[in-house]
């Protein structure tokens, strides 16, 4: 089953990065999320490898570690790497799947593409950036 544009848009809203985005800006930036299938046991995220995606988990779970250690869970409805969206910085953790995972999946390649034909959401997303820190 493949999720339609208001689910996809509906899961990328939660992320902070996006909390100012107008419906209408949302539904942009699903437009380009691609729905991927991962293996259980596959690594989505490596720590200290460059970032280039932002992931939005549909089903299944995953593991966070950081230096080796476990430090967190995610689940249906968690998100990472919303950071590679917005600046070239290695991966601050190894994300793992911990079972069959479905996600969305936006890369910086087509989000930075996005932004060049809709200005109007990298100045949204700045706004957001900005009230992140007081």
């Amino acid at each position: 089953m493949r999720f339609g544009k208001d689910a996809k848009t509906a899961l990328i809203s939660r992320a902070p990065l996006f909390s100012h985005c107008s419906k209408g800006e949302l539904q942009e930036i699903a437009s380009i999320a691609d729905e991927i299938d991962i293996a259980d046991g596959k690594e989505l995220t490596t720590e200290g490898a460059p970032g280039r995606e932002f992931f939005v988990i549909i089903e299944g779970t995953a593991s966070v570690e950081q230096e080796g250690e476990q430090i967190n869970d995610l689940g249906a409805g968690d998100f990472f790497g919303e950071a590679a969206l917005i600046r070239d910085t290695p991966r601050t953790a190894t994300v793992t799947a911990t079972s069959p995972v479905r996600a969305l999946v936006v890369t910086a390649q087509n989000f930075k593409r996005l932004l060049e034909h809709q200005p109007n959401i990298e100045r949204t997303i700045l706004k957001a950036l900005v009230d992140r820190f007081p």
